[in-house]
C-alpha cells in the first residue's frame, strides 16, 4: 500500500503529455510483486530506520520505476519479443513499439528525478547506487550478455555472470537504497548486500525454474520461451534437480548473511524463503 501511494503521487509529472501518461501508468499499475520497493523499505527497517520516511518511499518508487522500464524494454520486439507481461499486453502490443520505447525512457528518467531530492551523506550516493544497480556495469550489462551480445564465460561462471547483473544487480542496489536510508554503513551494510546479492540469484533461477515447469496461467507471461530462444539458464545446463538445489543453497546463504541485523531481520528471512516457493 506504501509503495502504491507513493507512485501515484511521484510517477507522473505536471504537464507530461496524457497520452505518454497513460502507457506510463499503464505499465506501472499492471500488478507485480514490488519485491524491489519491498526490498528498500524492509532492509531499511532491519538496519533501524523508518520505511515511512519519504527518503525510504522515494527509493522505493525509483527503483520500482527502473526495474518497470527494464520490463517494458526487454518485452520489446528487438529484444525478447513479448507479448504478455503480467496477464496483460505488453506496452509495445498495447500502443506500439514507438510510444513503448518512449515510455521505457520517462520511466527511466522520471526515476531519477524522484530519486535526486533525496538529502544524504555524501550528497549524490543514492542517485549513484541507483545508476550502479542499472546501468551499464549492472542491469543492462547482464541484458547485453543475456542476449548473447558480448563475450560470456561458459559454464557456471558465465551463468553467475548474466544472472549478478540482469536481475542481481538491481535487487542487490533495492537492499543497499534501504540500509543506506537507515544510515547503515560497514557490516549492517555488508550484511544486507550479501543477504540481496544472494536473493537476487536464488529469484532468477526460480524464475528459471518457472519458465519449465510454471503456466502462463501461474506466472502471467509466456513460459517456455528460454529453451525455444536457445537462452542459457541453470536450468538448461544443469537440469532440474541441480537448479532446485542450488536456489536453496543461496536462500540458505541469504539467510545466513542477515545474522549481524538480529531479530529486526526477521521478515527479510521470511521473505527469502516465501521466494522460493513461488509459483509465479
Amino acid at each position: 500500500r506504501r509503495v502504491e501511494e507513493a507512485l501515484r503521487r511521484w510517477l507522473v509529472e505536471p504537464e507530461t503529455p496524457e497520452e505518454l501518461a497513460e502507457g506510463m501508468r499503464y505499465c506501472t499499475d499492471g500488478g507485480g510483486k514490488r519485491l524491489r520497493p519491498a526490498l528498500v523499505f524492509l532492509c531499511c527497517e532491519s538496519a533501524g530506520g523508518d520505511a515511512g520516511s519519504e527518503a525510504a518511499r522515494r527509493c522505493a518508487v525509483a527503483v520500482e520505476l527502473v526495474h518497470t522500464y527494464s520490463l517494458v524494454h526487454d518485452d520489446l520486439p528487438a529484444m525478447d519479443d513479448d507479448e504478455l507481461r503480467r496477464g496483460r499486453a505488453t506496452a509495445h502490443v498495447r500502443f506500439g513499439e514507438a510510444m513503448a520505447i518512449l515510455v521505457g525512457d520517462a520511466l527511466l528518467t522520471r526515476a531519477f528525478a524522484v530519486l535526486a531530492p533525496v538529502a544524504c551523506e555524501p550528497p549524490g550516493r543514492l542517485v549513484a547506487e541507483l545508476a550502479r544497480g542499472a546501468g551499464p556495469a549492472g542491469m543492462i550489462a547482464g541484458q547485453v550478455a543475456d542476449m548473447g551480445l558480448c563475450e560470456v564465460p561458459e559454464g557456471a561462471d558465465g551463468l553467475t555472470f548474466i544472472h549478478q547483473r540482469k536481475t542481481g544487480a538491481l535487487i542487490r542496489s533495492a537492499g543497499r537504497l534501504g540500509g543506506l536510508c537507515a544510515g547503515a554503513d560497514g557490516p549492517l551494510l555488508e550484511a544486507l548486500t550479501r543477504y540481496a546479492a544472494a536473493l537476487g540469484l536464488a529469484f532468477q533461477l526460480t524464475d528459471d525454474l518457472l519458465d519449465v515447469l510454471g503456466t502462463t496461467e501461474q506466472t502471467g507471461k509466456s513460459t517456455g520461451k528460454d529453451a525455444a530462444s536457445g537462452k542459457r539458464t541453470y536450468v538448461a545446463e544443469a537440469g532440474v534437480e541441480r537448479s532446485r538445489r542450488r536456489c536453496e543453497e543461496l536462500t540458505r546463504q541469504a539467510v545466513a548473511a542477515l545474522e549481524p541485523l538480529g531479530p529486526p531481520a526477521e521478515p527479510l528471512r521470511k521473505l527469502a524463503e516465501l521466494l522460493a516457493e513461488r509459483t509465479h
